[in-house]
């Protein structure tokens, strides 16, 4: 469906998680109390929180003002405006470009439940500042992913989408991570002699941020996704002379690299780069514990 075409409507609006809406607005919680999130009023200027959302029920009560209801009600209030300006708003400013962020700082598995409902051009504020905090460049990220609109248990959520080869994506936000099925890998074919390979899409942003000298066809990559995939990539991956693995520092990345290491000499631990953190991306965002080092293509 494209949502470009169809009006956000008030039940679709009341939809969208509170949290995540208040977020894009420029306000955070200040307190956090199991799915209840405290936050100084947006409604008016106070020093102590008094302004309560339900994450649960998506609904808020200001205890200033005696006041309360769902986004509609809130929305009105906070833009002084009608119910019909303010879906034209939604449907503008934030329905198809907002981002909406999951307030919860957990990976989970819910592929089956999410049911994504459009892809866009990246343009979220919250979403680029995600970019800008993971040091991806927008012209990176441009180029891989896209802005994705999904539903997950009768709310909608918004997050950086990077497609697999089945069709299903892998989401980011800065306080959530989840994918949509089918889960797969992805593959960037450009006809090269040497794959390179990391587990998740950051960590392959990251590397095309870090080394945008070499040629932009000059390597083939995967991302796997998921470790629980390397054998379903090993295929693609075996037809080069050179197979360099990026994989997490965890135990499961380590474990993964070395029984790759074991099966053929064109497997190559490019790890150690990063070996004291957790990955990729995590070496880029510390600058103060980076150490140069080459990052193309072996001679």
């Amino acid at each position: 469906m494209d949502f470009r075409k169809k009006r956000l409507s008030t039940e679709e609006a009341k939809k969208i998680d509170l949290t995540a809406y208040l977020s894009s607005l420029g306000h955070q919680p200040v307190e956090m109390r199991n799915v209840e999130y405290w936050y100084r009023s947006p409604l008016r200027n106070e020093q102590k929180p008094s302004f309560k959302v339900n994450q649960k029920l998506n609904l808020w009560f200001d205890h200033g003002l005696g006041k309360g209801g769902n986004l509609i009600d809130f929305g009105i209030l906070y833009h002084h405006c009608s119910v019909r300006e303010l879906l034209q708003k939604l449907d503008t400013d934030f329905s198809l470009q907002q981002p909406t962020l999951l307030p919860s700082y957990k990976s989970i598995e819910t592929e089956s439940k999410i049911k994504i409902l459009g892809d866009f051009s990246l343009t979220s504020p919250s979403l680029l500042r995600y970019l800008q905090e993971r040091k991806i460049p927008l012209e990176i990220a441009d180029k891989f992913c896209r802005e994705v609109r999904y539903e997950l248990g009768k709310k909608i959520y918004f997050g950086i989408g990077f497609k697999n080869d089945s069709g299903g994506y892998e989401i980011r936000n800065p306080y959530f991570k989840t994918g949509s099925s089918p889960k797969d890998i992805t593959i960037i074919d450009n006809g090269a002699e040497e794959a390179i390979v990391f587990e998740g899409f950051m960590d392959f942003l990251s590397f095309k941020a870090t080394t945008k000298n070499l040629p932009e066809k000059g390597q083939d990559f995967v991302v796997l996704n998921s470790v629980s995939f390397f054998e379903r990539a090993r295929p693609f991956m075996e037809t080069h002379k050179q197979i360099r693995l990026y994989l997490d520092r965890d135990t499961t990345g380590i474990n993964c690299t070395q029984r790759a290491l074991s099966m053929s000499p064109k497997y190559q631990d490019e790890s150690t780069l990063y070996k004291n953190h957790k990955d990729f991306n995590d070496w880029i965002i510390n600058p103060e514990k980076v150490q140069k080092k080459h990052l193309g293509p072996k001679l």
